[in-house]
Parts: structure tokens; sequence; C-alpha cells
């Protein structure tokens, strides 16, 4: 009897051994470059593996500060991968300190330039009855080219991945002066390293993936923001265009006015931030070596760069980019998140039910690089005359106008050119405000809050979602998934219309079943009032030569009530006020 106990126990220590052995062995992963010891996760009763901080770049510093990056150095041993890695500098934002709204998006691990470094979330798979490669999701993440990083709580792929069986990636790139600074005459710095890291870290995945069950020839690359915007400058890159299969764009398109700068915009500001840290304006090699020994970092994130790409709107309108399916994302409140940074008559304790000179005073700082006929046409295009003073609609018309110009119009142009040049573009706009986000219910589907329906923040039970949002976001994961695995989001066979010049369909996204639209902010983003108003400029400047254009706004405005409503297209629908 005893020596069957000791067989039974002896049985069961060795079951014990191979499960513990087994377990250890899925978590360290062989990559190209060397080993990682990942990390499990618990996911809703099961497990998913983590590998964080995994690097894919030699550390940028010293003499390969603002250079393009170099592959990371091949390693010994096992090299630890179950902790976030350094964030890459950037300044926090200090707008509303302590308020949840900001908090979440800034860094929440330490700022450094050692900060090229990827993560990777992936389902457990039994190696005895091996599951075919998963669809591969990468991530880049927003923040106006200047702030962000991989890490945030909102970044977080395990939801996604055990609920969708897909692997998530995400990345940090260089920004600010970092990542995007170009020197005149200077080889060794062109620009845009932030944009070639990402494309590095596109070249890690193809090269590593499959090692986490990840299937480098069904990639998706997803961002939101200028994480979008990137999205986009990988589609219109040769050098990148190969390294994925589909695209998400969520909020964001490189031919919006504040993705890309002119290359002697690009030249100037590093000549400013020279004169800054007291550094020669020239030669070449002096500045360079100047820049990349000075140990002022603050002053490289607070000199804004953006990408440098004076070849956009030429491979825009030949269609030399990549033919590719894309869903384009929009959010219906896309300008509230940004008229409370300073805007007069906002804030983020109130309604904000500005003043008309308030709203024109906003149109201004909104406008402030235009010439007065296009922002006095705008501001024409954006009033209710019948309505002027209404707070409320002055509130939501510069809202509108902001979001247009910033976001929606930019991405649907860019829907367009892919549609006119043989693409399949899909097109959806989100308005839903979520029961936990901390801004007032007056900013609506603010930008960048569908994020968290995307990566399944919702199945987390002690943030308090609603059951509703809960359901929301499994449909959005699978929405996402379905993209990534056949080209078309739609469910249940239920496919969506692909966006074309002629009909520009979309669908909305909320808890309710996606419906069909067509014509999205079409008078506005296609400017079909101000074409009517350009005619009606030349048609009096035929009449006289003496008529300014303040006269011709005023003349306009004085036309009949039933023309006036009939040529204004870019009014919101205007919201409630909450009952308090």
């Amino acid at each position: 009897m005893a020596a069957n106990t000791k067989s039974v126990l002896l049985v069961i220590l060795l079951n014990f051994l191979t499960l513990s052995l087994g377990t250890q062995d899925d978590l360290v992963i062989s990559t190209s470059d060397g080993k990682i010891q990942g990390k499990l996760l618990s996911v809703l009763g099961s497990d998913v593996r983590a590998f964080l901080g995994i690097p894919y770049g030699k550390p940028p510093v010293g003499k390969l500060r603002f250079r393009v990056p170099e592959p990371v150095e091949k390693w010994d041993g096992v090299k630890d991968a179950t902790k976030f890695p350094n964030s890459c500098y950037q300044m926090p934002d200090l707008a509303f300190p302590g308020f949840k709204g900001i908090e979440m998006w800034n860094p929440n691990t330490p700022l450094s330039e050692d900060c090229l470094y990827l993560n990777v979330w992936s389902p457990r798979f039994n190696k005895t009855q091996p599951a075919p490669l998963a669809p591969v999701f990468v991530w880049i993440h927003g923040g106006a080219f200047i702030s962000g990083t991989s890490s945030l709580d909102i970044y977080d792929g395990r939801f996604l991945s055990k609920s969708e069986s897909v692997v998530v990636v995400s990345m940090n790139y260089r920004l600010g002066a970092f990542g995007f600074l170009s020197l005149p005459d200077n080889t060794n710095i062109p620009g845009n390293a932030g944009l070639l890291d990402q494309r590095l870290a596109l070249k890690w995945v193809a090269n590593n993936i499959a090692a986490f069950g990840g299937d480098p020839s069904k990639v998706t690359l997803f961002g939101e923001s200028a994480g979008s915007a990137s999205v986009g400058f990988q589609l219109l890159s040769p050098g990148s265009q190969d390294l994925f299969q589909r695209a998400v764009m969520q909020s964001g398109s490189p031919n919006a006015y504040w993705a890309t700068i002119s290359q002697t915009e690009a030249w100037d500001r590093s000549l400013m931030l020279a004169k800054l840290l007291d550094c020669p304006s020239s030669p070449a090699a002096p500045l360079e070596a100047c820049l990349q020994t000075n140990k002022q970092t603050s002053g490289f994130t607070k000199t804004t760069k953006q990408p440098s790409l004076f070849l956009l709107q030429v491979l825009l309108s030949t269609g030399n980019f990549a033919k590719k399916d894309v869903m384009f994302g929009l959010n219906k409140d896309e300008g509230t998140y940004f008229v409370v940074y300073g805007v007069p008559g906002f804030n983020i304790t109130g309604q904000s039910l500005i003043t008309r000179n308030e709203f024109l005073a906003g149109v201004l700082l909104a406008m402030d690089t235009v010439n007065d006929v296009t922002r006095d046409a705008a501001i024409f295009h954006y009033t209710d005359w019948m309505d002027e003073d209404n707070r409320m609609k002055n509130r939501d018309s510069l809202c509108s106008l902001v979001g247009d110009q910033m976001f929606i119009c930019p991405v649907l142009d860019f829907a367009h050119r892919l549609s006119q040049h043989g693409g399949k573009p899909f097109v959806y706009l989100f308005d839903h405000h979520s029961s936990i986000n901390p801004w007032p219910e007056w900013m609506g589907a603010i930008h960048g809050y569908e994020i968290e329906f995307v990566f399944g923040m919702p199945l987390n039970t002690s943030l308090g979602y609603t059951k509703e949002e809960v359901n929301m976001t499994k449909k959005f994961m699978k929405h996402w998934a379905n993209f990534a695995r056949t080209g078309n989001p739609g469910l249940e066979g239920a496919k969506w219309p692909v966006f074309t010049v002629e009909e520009q369909k979309y669908v909305t996204l909320n808890y309710k079943h996606p419906e069909e639209k067509t014509m999205m902010r079409l008078k506005c983003c296609q400017l079909a009032g101000l074409e009517d108003l350009r005619k009606y400029i030349s048609h009096l400047l035929e009449e006289t030569v003496v008529v300014g254009y303040k006269d011709i706004i005023n003349q306009w405005k004085t036309l009949k009530t039933v023309d006036k409503h009939t040529r204004v297209g870019c009014l919101s629908k205007f919201r409630e006020i909450p009952k308090t």
C-alpha cells in the first residue's frame, strides 16, 4: 500500500514538473537577436503571454542621437521581458494637474533616450496540437509626435489578444526633436527618425513574430491620431509597404495640416533649437556634434517637431502608395478635446456656453495661419445666421470647425484618394460617450476615446463600465479582428460597405447595431458652400473693383434666409444640455 502511495505521489510530482517546465518553455522565446523571458497575465479566466520591453533598436544616444535607427545588437543569455520599457523623452501634459482625463495620457514609465522597445501580447497555445499562426496587430500610439508611450493602461493588449486570439504588438518611437530633427546640409540627420523607428519595429515583427505565434503575412498596422498619421506615412513609404498587409487609421492622416511641415520649416526650427542650446548654426559637423552632446534634454522636448515630407501631396495625387485594405475611423466630436486648451470661454467644469465674441476669438485661434478671406468664409459657413447669439450653437459650431479641419476632412480626403487609386477603404463614425469618461458630457465622442473599446478595457470589471459597453467592446474587437482576418470588418455575414467617391458610405459605431449612412460632412469637407462663395466673389468683382472681401461677406449674409440655409452645411447637430 505504501509503495502504491509513493508511486502515485511520484506520478503527481512528475506531472507537476512537466507542467512547470512547459509553462517556462513557452515564456522563453528565441528571437533573431537573443532569448527573452516573458510572463503570464491572467485574463478572463485564462492566460495571455506578455513580453514587455523587447529592444528592437540600438539605444539612440551619443552619435546615434537624431540619426536613422540601427538594429539592436545581439545578446547572450536570456533577457528579462516582464516590465514595460522606458518612455521616450517628452514633456508631460500639465494643463489640468491631477485630472484623470489628462493624467491617463501622460507617460507612466521613466523617460529616457534609450527607448526603442516594443511589447508583445500573445495567446497561449497547446504545443501538442499546434494552432495556425494568428493575425498580428501592430499599434502606433498618438500624441502629436511630441508625446505618448506604448505602456499606457489604455493600450494594454491582453484583452484584445485573448478575446480574438490575435498577437498584439506596441512600440515606442522617438518624439519631438529627438525623432524629427532635420539639419540642413547634413546627410547624417535627414529627419523623420521617429518614422524610421516605426519601420525598424515593423521589420522586427516580420523577422520574429512567428516565434510568438503570429503570422508575419497577416500584419495589420493600426494607430490613433499622430499614430494614425504614422500609419498613413508607412502606407506612403515604399520601404514600409511590404511589412504589413492591412491598416486601420483612427482619427488622423498624414495630409492633415498638423501632421507635416516643409523641409525649409524643419531646418528653420532646427536652427532655432541650436540657438536655444547655444550651438553654432554652421558648419554642419560642429552643429551636429553640439546637438548630440548637449545635456539639456528639456530643450529638445519643448521644441515641437513634426515629420517633414515634401513629396506628400505628389504621392497622394498620383496614387503612388500601397493599394491596401484600410479601415478609417473618426469620432463624432473630434474637436472638443482641443478647445478646452485655452480657447476663451471653454473649461472642463461647466457647459462652456460661449458668446459670439468668444466664438470669433476661437476661430482666430483655430485658423491663425490662414488669410482673412478664408477665415471669414469659415465664420460664415459655421454660423447659424438666424440664431448667431445662441451660446450652445456657438460652442458646438466652433468644436465642429476644429474637428473638421484637424481630423474629419483630412481623413475623408485620404479615404477618397485611396478609393480613386484602387484601394479598398472602409469608414466608421464613433459616437459614444463612455460612462466612465472623466470629461464633461457636452464634449461627446471625444478624440481618442474609442481606443478603450478597441483594446477591450470594459472587460476589466474593476473599471465599472456598463453592461452595454461590455457588449460594445466585444463587438468592436470583433470588427477589428474580422478586418485583420478577412479584409472586411463586418460581423455575422453583414459586410461593411466599401467607401467610394460616388457613394461615400460609412457606418456608425456605438452600443447599437451599426447603421449605414452616406456623405459624412459632405458640404463642409468638399467646401460646397465655399465654392458658391468663390463664384459669388468672382461675380461681384466683375461688377466693381472697389468692393472688399468683408463687404462681400456682409452682402452674402443679407441674402434670403432660405438661400443661406441651403448653402450652409457645416453646422453641427446640437446636443441638449444635460440636466444636473
